[in-house]
């Protein structure tokens, strides 16, 4: 309901300021009303003297004065406004019929419980439109002698609102139209008797007060009809005293009688909350006892004061002997930084400086090694008001090990356990600044074994993988204490050489050709002989850390032109090569046959594990050059190597989104982006350009980038892929595990999905390693809320153990090949 347009002027005096401006925004929300606001009687008695009001809206307590006074006075003409300005009475607690009782009393028009002050802008309009302000009772006189009606009217005119009805029947049909609180009846009517009159009011309401008017000798009528339901009696002829006194005792029955039956109701409903809160209580009780995770509460000494049974569980030690001992008694302070953190923490909750904290640490057990837990505080304030804090702890020790065992592969390569390339990088980047810094030089080494291939090809990964292996352990028996020897990928390595020139570094690569052709590499009934090259670059400082890397590479390059089993230093004349420069005109013939056109994209369905159905398809380039077609790991390496690599992924999203709009096959498409897709500004821009171009919806697009792509800039990386969700696209980690794969990582990458590499899972059900990876990547996930995808799948016992291990979704060879559009139609139906 509106409030009345009347309505101009209003003062609401409440106490509470957020409560008084929740008021203030509904009333004005419904009409342009000029609304002055006081937090207390002493506000609004200054604004009262100054101005005048339509509407006065308070509190019961507002001090000096409470509303009651405030009424009084009001009616009293002590203030500008009207002495009939309407007034609401606003309560915190309410029994409806003492309200009504006591706003008579004091001139209040409406009597409102706070919680309900929705109803204010209906009660408004009700109260101004009612005109000044008139408190009085009905009654409803059924007198057939207009004398005696007559002094009755004159009698209690002045205090009630009187209607007179002539005889029985008219008596019945005035009060089946109004609202009376009491009904005088006289008993000797003519047509229907003040028996019948009585027994049809009470019909209509059995609950209305009903005063009996006798003559002389009508005692007995007059006991016969209170037994009938009347509530009093008065003998005629009485005097005026008599009348008035009867209708004092009659108006206190009925606001006592209606008070009581509120309270009634009122204790009913108390009555039914507390075996609602009981029921609830005992419910909650269940559920703590049942819990797995830790219900704490702190008292503000930091001492535990309540405690559920898993805590018993989680530490071993009794409930009873834990409540009262401090919480810091229980954490384990041999890891000293978490033990601090917890600490700090504590301080700071109760200080007051935060409200919420969360960490990690390492809890005491009462029999066994401390257990890791995963901990969520929360202040609270106790019924006495004292700062108290709440907190929960979860088992998170498996969870640890997981990460542990993720940590070392972040930094580890998993085939022969040297430091990996997102290492390498790291710490050619340290090296090139240490360099810069204090002038001293340090070298790289760029190893690459000869006809590696071979062996891989002829004999099976299976026995590469084992070569890599012994290699490795001779590179490590080269090498100096405080060198670093990473794996790069495939059969490249990388050595960091600190303090050392260019001479060093020289000897250092040819004593390392030497060892390693020198060795024999016996694997079951075979002996391989491994020769390798060696490209060496200088680190001095003056160039960048990428540079440094490139001129190893086009060193390696060189030695490898050269024969083989030969260390090469770099020096600036590699660049002027016949064959470096053939390489850089491969890498223009390719950008040749993307600006052609000559771009296919085949297709890999990605199956749900459990019922085996498509959920999307993986979108994978190939190009066609002379009538062949040339795959990703020949031509991609070149276009990173010449930084060109943009000009594909802008060819691949805009294929991939047109043939989505031709072909409703496409439902979903995973398209694969480059490691330097999160430095390229046209890439978002792009996006929305060709799905608003095709029409295709974003959330039909997943965007895949590979785990050490992602890390290799993950600031920009986050911020790429969190303006690409913005758009509605999700996102998917590929290769997991491959690089600095942590739970610190996965937080802070808004990806929706985890692809496994392939790596483990192409043997995880013959190799336990394999599997626990895999079974921690997919728990992760889980964790995390992401969804797990598993790649390499090539037979049914892999995606039978994928299944077991709850992975949600699974592609390889065994499920499907990639297919060209007019083969997967074929395949799958169009």
């Amino acid at each position: 309901m509106a409030v009345p347009t009347n309505l101009n002027h209003v003062l609401l005096i409440a106490r509470d300021d957020a409560q008084r401006q929740s008021i203030a925004a509904l009333l004005q929300s419904r009409a342009p009303v000029t609304l002055c606001q006081a937090g207390s009687s002493a506000d609004a008695l200054a604004l009262l003297k100054e101005q005048s009001f339509d509407l006065l809206i308070s509190e019961v307590e507002v001090e000096p004065l409470d509303g009651w006074r405030l009424s009084r006075m009001l009616r009293a003409g002590l203030f500008r406004s009207a002495a009939d300005t309407p007034f609401i009475l606003l309560t915190a607690t309410h029994c409806e019929r003492i309200a009504e009782t006591t706003a008579r009393a004091y001139g209040i028009d409406e009597v409102l419980p706070i919680e309900q002050f929705e109803r204010l802008p209906e009660l408004a309009g009700r109260v101004v439109s009612n005109g000044p302000w008139e408190k009085k009772l009905s009654v409803l006189v059924v007198e057939d002698t207009p004398d005696t009606a007559e002094l009755i009217s004159r009698v209690l005119q002045p205090k009630y609102r009187v209607q007179i009805a002539a005889d029985g029947a008219q008596g019945v049909e005035m009060f089946a139209r109004g609202d009376y609180a009491v009904v005088l009846l006289d008993v000797m009517l003519p047509g229907l008797s003040g028996q019948q009159v009585l027994a049809e009011i009470l019909k209509l309401r059995p609950s209305q007060t009903v005063v009996v008017m006798t003559a002389h000798g009508g005692l007995e009528i007059a006991e016969s009809m209170m037994g009938q339901g009347a509530v009093d009696f008065i003998s005629k002829p009485f005097r005026v005293e008599q009348l008035r006194h009867v209708m004092e005792v009659a108006i206190q029955r009925e606001d006592f009688m209606v008070s009581n039956a509120q309270f009634a109701d009122k204790v009913r409903a108390l009555n039914s909350r507390n075996a609602q809160y009981q029921a609830l209580s005992d419910t909650h009780q269940r559920v703590l006892s049942h819990l797995s995770t830790v219900i704490m509460e702190l008292d503000n000494e930091g001492k535990i004061r309540f405690l559920n049974p898993a805590w018993e569980v989680l530490t071993g030690y009794a409930r009873d002997t834990s409540m009262g001992e401090p919480f810091l008694s229980f954490v384990d302070n041999s890891f000293a930084r978490e033990a601090g953190q917890v600490e700090e923490m504590l301080r700071s909750l109760y200080r007051g400086e935060t409200s919420y904290q969360s960490c990690e640490f390492k809890l005491r057990h009462a029999r066994f090694n401390s257990r890791w837990v995963g901990a969520k505080f929360n202040t609270l304030l106790d019924a006495s008001g004292k700062q108290t804090v709440t907190l929960t702890l979860d088992n998170i020790d498996e969870r640890k090990q997981a990460e542990q065992q993720l940590q070392h592969l972040a930094l580890h390569d998993t085939l022969t356990d040297l430091y990996n390339r997102h290492f390498f990088d790291q710490q050619l980047n340290l090296l090139t600044e240490s360099a810069r810094r204090h002038q001293d030089s340090h070298a790289l080494l760029y190893i690459d074994l000869d006809h590696f291939k071979v062996i891989n090809d002829t004999h099976g990964h299976q026995q590469g993988d084992a070569v890599l292996k012994e290699v490795a352990r001779r590179l490590t028996q080269c090498k100096r204490s405080s060198d670093i020897l990473c794996r790069i990928g495939g059969d490249e390595f990388a050595l960091l050489l600190l303090h050392t020139s260019r001479q060093d570094a020289r000897i250092m690569a040819e004593n390392i050709c030497d060892a390693m052709c020198q060795g024999h590499y016996h694997f079951e009934d075979r002996i391989y002989v491994v020769s390798c090259s060696v490209g060496i670059a200088e680190i001095d400082g003056k160039l960048s850390a990428q540079t440094y890397l490139q001129q190893a590479d086009i060193a390696l390059y060189v030695a490898k032109r050269r024969g083989r089993n030969l260390a090469h230093l770099y020096d600036e004349q590699d660049q002027d090569s016949s064959d470096f420069k053939a390489s850089i005109r491969w890498v223009q013939t390719l950008n040749e046959a993307i600006v052609n056109d000559r771009m296919l994209l085949h297709f890999q369905p990605v199956v749900r594990c459990q019922s085996r159905e498509v959920v999307y398809f993986e979108a994978l380039v190939r190009l066609l050059i002379e009538d062949k077609l040339v795959y990703p790991g020949d031509f991609i390496p070149a276009l990173e190597r010449a930084e060109d690599i943009n000009l594909l992924d802008h060819q691949v999203i805009s294929k991939a989104i047109c043939m989505m709009s031709r072909y409703p096959l496409l439902q979903k498409v995973a398209i694969n982006l480059s490691a330097q897709a999160f430095d390229d500004a046209r890439l978002l821009p792009l996006v929305e350009e060709k799905l608003k171009q095709y029409g295709v919806a974003p959330n039909r697009i997943i965007f895949e980038l590979t785990e050490s792509a992602s890390l290799s800039n993950l600031d920009a990386s986050r911020q790429m892929m969190q303006q690409l969700k913005q758009l509605g696209c999700e996102f998917s980690i590929d290769d997991f595990g491959t690089g600095f794969s942590t739970f610190s990582y996965l937080k802070r990458i808004p990806a929706d999905s985890i692809k496994i590499d392939g790596s483990f899972v192409r043997e995880m059900h013959l190799n336990p390693i394999d599997h626990a990876l895999v079974k921690s990547i997919c728990e992760v996930a889980k964790v995390l809320g992401k969804r797990s995808v598993a790649e390499f799948v090539e037979d049914e016992k892999t995606l039978i153990e994928l299944q077991a291990l709850g992975v949600d979704y699974a592609q390889g060879y065994y499920i499907c090949w990639p297919m060209d559009i007019e083969a997967l139609q074929a395949h799958y139906g169009s």
